[in-house]
């Protein structure tokens, strides 16, 4: 044949793949379809003329199949009716017309449109009438054997099909109406000649017929072997009868021997504990296997055989490699590094040491889990991951009973099961978010956890004998110390992650983020390029963080955005600058102003520790005219009401010093804000900060802009000491602030603050309320370098350099 003849007898038609169905020619099927290319397929056949081929697919799983995922040969259908089934969901009816070849596919969007071929069914080798009509009445007499041996068939159904005496018809009748898989259905339907069909399907349903048959025999075998009382039993036993037929399948009884040589070859585990575990065997041998109690049992011995016991990995420890490592996963965090290798180092020195439990506490974002993931890949253990993020059952760490339904062991277990090895680094992370109700207190759980002395026999609920939890090292983070219970606090050594700088933020944007984030949208440097003066912009434009998930997030956007013009065809490379960043983010957030350095009257500079890092807080009075009143605003907590009132008593007791009306407190109203009112304030560092603005609003003396300050005040004017120095200093830092006064009594926690800060800041002691006035107050530039001189004198030569 010429290729213009195959042209002509090839026809273009839509296309549905079929996932386990098989359509017969001369039948009629209903089905639903999901898949948004077989909805337009459909669509697209009742545009035409309602004609759609339909071939099953080899695999039903596959979602979207090729055309080697396709049979050759499928049917040529008629659409006769389409419904919306549901929002997602297409019922349709159709009917066979007759047999087509898949030749080709010619276009797989938006739907398959399949080059077919009409098959013309043969009747080679030609039989003789008598023939063909004592065969149509084998395939009739074994299609009614295989319906009286099926239960529940209607009868309308089977006379319906033996009064049919067309070969073709009867074919396609009986394929619609039995149970087989859909690859003999398929292997039938690919057989051109009706009578080689037709013997294919004899055998197939001589086969089922003696299947059937079985399945009787042994349901009738199964009643004789039950008694009145033992109809609970009776899947049981038809189980026993159908291994016993097959002669296949291990008895209940191998079973239990299998759980016993597999807590016999147990070596790290005492006598009791082997005990325990062999009766528990002994039980599940005389119970019925599919017994409820039984599956109990069976599930608690699979848990505890899971256990490893006796699985570790070796151990590698080098300093040189960890540094490495840990340099290459994060930058900066120099003193945590620090701190880690010490760890390992006497670790390589004492390999059997015990009880080093780390707690990582910093602001979200500044890398604690990734650096516990680093340990972990250094120290060649496996690691593990618990979340104790809203953790309020004591049950979720020790376990559950196992007598209770759906009853499961702890985490603790859990991740030792998904490490499979007894010396894995396990991360207990949001350790601070726990809490604790009616089910008990998860926190008095982790004591035991995290004791040395104590979980070398850790014993879960759930497993019931003790597993040794000694040789796993456990690293937790938490974003505060302040809600973690005292004695669990007392069992861990903190390390402090602090805010990161500027720099710092720029540097782990250009060395670790600006890649990931390439690799994550499938981008090239060559595609796109992020300007340092860009990420600068960023830093300081768009995100106000302690750590960079908020800058990483930024920078996915800018990669999103070059995506979309690149694949688009608008350019072939971008490259992101301060000029156009925010075409490729959005307008700038946060705009530099220097008000917050102006010198201002009645207005002081205050800074605050909070979970997420520090942050500027600044204090306002207004004094005016009025019978005494005093107002406070800015959603205040009740120790900083009260931090505002010895503020008001204490200025009272200086107000000669600074001529102040000694009656002001009975002729002037007094209002103090807190701006941002929305964001719930409290705590007593704030005392200087509203002294100073007090003696600046009632005197008119201009305080200095480029100064803030921390801590809490006396009633007699002593400059008390504050937390989060570290924090607090950061928060001044990215403020551009050059001067912050602090408590003298927190002159040792500037060893903590980074040296970047320290080198942009200076820092000035304070002990009295009167060193802090004498420098915050612009009244007299002698006084101020008299107080800078003293305070200088007082600093000890070995502690951190502060420069006044």
């Amino acid at each position: 044949m010429s290729n213009n003849e195959t042209k002509r007898t090839n026809q273009a038609m839509p296309m549905l793949a079929m996932r386990g169905l098989v359509l017969f020619p001369d039948t009629v099927m209903h089905f639903d379809v999901g898949r948004e290319k077989s909805i337009l397929a459909l669509r697209a056949a009742m545009d035409l003329d309602r004609k759609i081929f339909l071939v099953a697919q080899r695999d039903i799983k596959q979602e979207d199949p090729s055309i080697d995922d396709l049979y050759q040969v499928g049917v040529v259908a008629t659409v006769k009716q389409l419904l919306k089934a549901d929002k997602n969901t297409v019922r349709v009816l159709v009917e066979g017309e007759y047999k087509a070849k898949l030749v080709d596919l010619l276009s797989e969007k938006p739907f398959f449109l399949a080059d077919i071929k009409k098959i013309n069914n043969i009747t080679r080798p030609k039989l003789e009438a008598q023939e063909q009509e004592a065969f149509v009445r084998l395939v009739k007499n074994i299609y009614e054997q295989y319906c009286e041996a099926l239960p529940n068939v209607p009868k309308e159904m089977v006379l319906q099909v033996l009064a049919e005496d067309n070969p073709n018809k009867l074919l396609s009748q009986i394929m619609t109406n039995i149970l087989i898989s859909y690859e003999d259905k398929q292997m039938i339907l690919e057989v051109n000649n009706v009578f080689k069909a037709l013997e294919l399907l004899v055998d197939f349903l001589q086969k089922e017929i003696e299947v059937l048959n079985l399945e009787h025999d042994i349901y009738n075998k199964v009643r004789v072997q039950m008694d009145k009382n033992q109809r609970d039993y009776f899947l049981r036993e038809q189980l026993k009868v159908i291994q016993s037929e097959l002669n296949d399948g291990d008895s209940p009884e191998d079973e239990v021997y299998e759980l016993m040589a597999k807590v016999e070859q147990i070596k790290n585990i005492d006598d009791a504990s082997r005990e325990k575990l062999f009766k528990e065997c002994e039980r599940l041998s005389k119970m019925p296997m599919q017994s409820q109690e039984a599956n109990v049992i069976r599930s608690y011995l699979e848990v505890c055989l899971d256990l490893p016991f006796d699985t570790f990995t070796k151990e590698t420890i080098d300093v040189k490699k960890a540094r490495a490592q840990l340099d290459k996963d994060h930058y900066g965090l120099d003193k945590v590094k620090d701190r880690i290798l010490e760890l390992l180092a006497v670790r390589q020195l004492n390999p059997d040491i015990k009880g080093q439990i780390i707690c990582l506490v910093g602001p979200p974002g500044v890398g604690k889990t990734s650096i516990a993931s680093s340990i972990a890949k250094t120290l060649n253990r496996r690691y593990a991951r618990i979340s104790l993020g809203g953790v309020r059952d004591e049950s979720e760490i020790r376990g559950h009973r196992k007598t209770y339904l759906g009853s499961m062991p702890g985490r603790i277990i859990a991740a030792l099961r998904q490490a499979k090895t007894n010396n894995p680094l396990i991360l207990l992370d949001e350790i601070d978010k726990m809490g604790n109700d009616f089910r008990g207190d998860p926190a008095s759980a982790m004591l035991e956890v995290l004791d040395s002395a104590q979980n070398n026999a850790f014993v879960d609920h759930y497993v019931e004998i003790p597993f040794d939890l000694s040789k796993v090292l456990f690293i937790t983070t938490a974003n505060t110390l302040d809600t973690i219970p005292g004695p669990l606090r007392d069992r861990m050594e903190i390390i402090e992650l602090s805010s990161y700088t500027r720099q710092e933020k720029f540097n782990i944007a250009k060395k670790h983020l600006v890649k990931k984030q390439l690799q994550k949208h499938g981008l090239t440097s060559k595609m796109l390029t992020i300007k340092d003066e860009a990420l600068y912009d960023i830093i300081d434009s768009y995100t106000r963080e302690a750590g960079v998930r908020k800058l990483e997030r930024c920078i996915g956007t800018v990669c999103r955005k070059a995506a979309k013009l690149i694949v688009s065809g608008e350019q072939t490379k971008v490259t992101a600058t301060s000029k156009n960043i925010e075409d490729l983010i959005a307008p700038r957030r946060y705009k530099k102003s220097n008000a917050n350095l102006e010198n201002r009257v009645g207005v002081v500079s205050g800074l605050a520790w909070t979970s997420v890092g520090g942050e500027m807080l600044e204090i306002e009075v207004a004094v005016m005219s009025g019978s005494g009143k005093v107002k406070l605003t800015g959603s205040l907590g009740d120790v900083m009401k009260e931090s505002a009132e010895i503020a008001i008593s204490y200025v009272r007791t200086i107000a000669n010093q600074y001529n102040i009306k000694p009656d002001f407190y009975k002729t002037c109203d007094i209002h103090i804000h807190a701006p941002e009112g929305a964001v719930p304030k409290d705590g007593p560092s704030a005392g200087v900060t509203m002294v100073t603005a007090l003696v600046s609003a009632l005197t008119g003396i201009p305080v200095r802009g480029d100064i803030a300050m921390t801590g809490e005040i006396s009633l007699r004017g002593r400059v008390m000491p504050i937390g989060g120095l570290k924090e607090k200093s950061m928060a001044a830092y990215r403020e551009q602030k050059s001067v912050v006064i602090i408590p003298k009594e927190n002159k040792p926690d500037l060893y903590e603050v980074d040296e970047q800060v320290k080198e942009a800041i200076t820092f000035v002691p304070a002990k009295e309320i009167s060193d802090v006035l004498d420098v915050a107050l612009i009244k007299n530039e002698d006084a101020v370098d008299k107080i800078t001189q003293n305070m200088w004198c007082e600093f000890d030569v070995q502690q951190p350099t502060v420069i006044i």
